[in-house]
């Protein structure tokens, strides 16, 4: 579903090139939860980026599902994202002032689709929302913010998930709940790609790599 070729990421800094991604290789296929882990400014988040077309490398070749995102105009790789990608990250990023089903169904924007309320339900039941379907973010516990990120995820059915730091705010039980639940998507055919610090990851995720400046040592 997802594969880097020797992927190389810079950027330009005061001293001179700061390396982000140095000869990333790997691939994550349908069944498969890959968590990713590493210390803070180890180059986790710009894996993912470019993993989600949202960050092209200075070299190597991404392929998503069998194509380049970034060989695609960035009208059609934005359709690519909402069709096949769910992004969770650490802060939620829920839109303050939506209900928490109108936050589920926002990917629909991007990508209506027939039956996006219905789904929305169904994802509300899934993730025990029901009672908070009319609260917005400021009303949830932490642990319903980051459900409520994970049920958006899930609205448009996406081939792959991208989860950057999903437990980094949440507490044992919480961070259980989530990885639960990522778990439980897998199983259904789904991938996820997790980057983390988190040791917990490990016991969820069928593969792990360890990540340390720039690189995949394991």
């Amino acid at each position: 579903m997802l594969e880097f070729k020797n992927i190389n990421r810079w950027f330009d800094g005061p001293e001179g090139k700061v390396t982000a991604l140095d000869e990333v290789c790997l691939s994550v296929s349908p069944g498969e939860f890959l968590a990713v882990r590493g210390p803070s400014g180890c180059g986790k988040t710009t894996l993912l980026l470019i993993a989600g077309g949202l960050l092209r490398p200075n070299t190597g070749q991404v392929s998503l599902d069998g194509h380049d995102p970034y060989a695609l105009s960035p009208e059609m790789r934005s359709k690519m994202r909402a069709s096949m990608i769910g992004f969770v990250f650490q802060q939620f990023h829920l839109i303050p002032y939506l209900t928490v089903q109108q936050n589920i169904l926002a990917p629909s924007l991007a990508l209506p689709a027939k039956g996006a309320d219905q789904r929305a339900k169904e994802l509300l039941s899934r993730f025990g929302l029901d009672d908070r379907a009319g609260h917005v973010p400021a009303q949830l516990s932490t642990g319903q913010r980051q459900r409520t990120a994970l049920a958006r995820a899930l609205l448009n059915k996406p081939k792959i998930i991208l989860a950057d730091e999903p437990t980094g705010n949440l507490d044992e039980g919480n961070a259980d709940i989530v990885f639960g639940y990522l778990s439980q998507y897998v199983a259904e055919g789904g991938c996820v790609l997790l980057v983390t610090h988190d040791v917990r990851a490990a016991a969820h995720a069928t593969r792990t790599l360890q990540m340390v400046d720039g690189r995949i040592i394991q």
